[in-house]
């Protein structure tokens, strides 16, 4: 690395938080839904003038994410020969409110005051002995938190949401299979019941169960095929073939992980039963892959700001976890997405 190049790393890092940052202030302002609602492409002095903002400002959001290839620039026919703003491939992702494929909910709660803070203590943590970063920054943990304020859960789920989408699709275009022979399927921790929507649509010989906290799940909105069910994961978990955890386990620590498992296992049919978890699995040789990996590591990060004691694992930790819980044969499917597919066979 030549001295110019070690200058930009440095600068990136000092400056890291502005990429999200901007685009959080573009989502904001809904430049992208605005633009996309005027047919595609809009100049600067529409911009400004549709959502009533600054043109100097706007215009330096605007060469930011122009630069960042979150907007491109296109040429437009108007007497003041301005250039027109349009969409690009990651604007649609990230940007678009409405989107089914986009993660503009998941940016803007991990970037509010309440997500954002406990990051300041992370160092705290890392001592010995050192409090939790969530609990440190807001006096309870992220799930007292937001069974107290509901607008953050509603935040949270939105996020929770946005991500399922993703993470669902991959799996039900990639590999379906995994529901093949099943009756019934519990979503544990499963949120607004957006998977399960997403399922019973592909599978609809498959009748679902949306099963989460009861702050959560009377906020939940009625699903055609999907049965909302309150309760407390770590008492018990309600019958079906097969329990599914998406984003749950990599919130807890080991033991209270191998506590859910046990009571899926004690919930899931003797037979064909098993447990579908979707969570990260990280490369131990993680320096010497490309792709999605790193997210897992990010993802990793994010647990210890977050949460207790939940951290993304290793294949050799979920192996012990799962055995801990009695579970005698797993499999690990990569999909396109941060998550793997893991399936668990008592």
């Amino acid at each position: 690395m030549n001295e110019q190049e070690l200058q930009l790393q440095t600068w990136k890092y000092v400056l890291g938080f502005v990429d999200a940052a901007v685009i959080k202030c573009a989502i904001e302002l809904g430049i992208a839904d605005t633009i996309k609602d005027r047919g595609g492409h809009m100049t600067l002095s529409e911009l400004s003038q549709t959502l009533g903002c600054a043109p100097s400002f706007l215009f330096r959001i605007l060469r930011y994410l122009v630069h960042q290839g979150v907007f491109d620039e296109i040429p437009v026919r108007n007497r003041d020969g301005e250039t027109g703003f349009t969409l690009t491939p990651i604007s649609r992702r990230l940007l678009l409110k409405g989107e089914d494929a986009s993660m503009a909910p998941f940016l803007l709660m991990e970037t509010s005051p309440v997500m954002l803070k406990p990051w300041h203590f992370l160092s705290g943590r890392v001592r010995a002995n050192g409090s939790p970063t969530f609990e440190a920054a807001h006096g309870m943990d992220l799930w007292s938190y937001a069974s107290k304020d509901l607008a953050h859960s509603e935040l949270f789920n939105n996020a929770m949401a946005c991500s399922a989408k993703n993470t669902v699709s991959a799996i039900l275009q990639g590999s379906v299979e995994v529901f093949q022979g099943l009756s019934t399927v519990v979503d544990v921790g499963g949120g607004k019941g957006t998977a399960m929507r997403m399922l019973v649509e592909k599978c609809p010989w498959i009748r679902a169960i949306n099963f989460d906290s009861p702050h959560v799940v009377e906020a939940a909105p009625q699903i055609q095929g999907v049965q909302h069910i309150k309760g407390d994961m770590f008492q018990s978990v309600p019958k079906a073939d097969a329990a599914y955890l998406m984003f749950v386990l990599h919130d807890w620590n080991d033991e209270e992980c191998v506590q859910i498992l046990k009571n899926c296992k004690d919930a899931i049919g003797k037979e064909k039963g098993k447990v579908i978890i979707v969570d990260a699995v990280i490369d131990e040789d993680y320096s010497k892959k490309h792709g999605l990996s790193e997210v897992g590591l990010m993802l990793d990060m994010a647990m210890m700001a977050h949460t207790r004691e939940g951290k993304e694992r290793t294949e050799a930790e979920w192996k012990n976890v799962l055995a801990q819980a009695g579970f005698n044969a797993y499999t690990i499917k990569p999909i396109l997405a941060a998550q793997s597919i893991i399936e668990a066979f008592p």
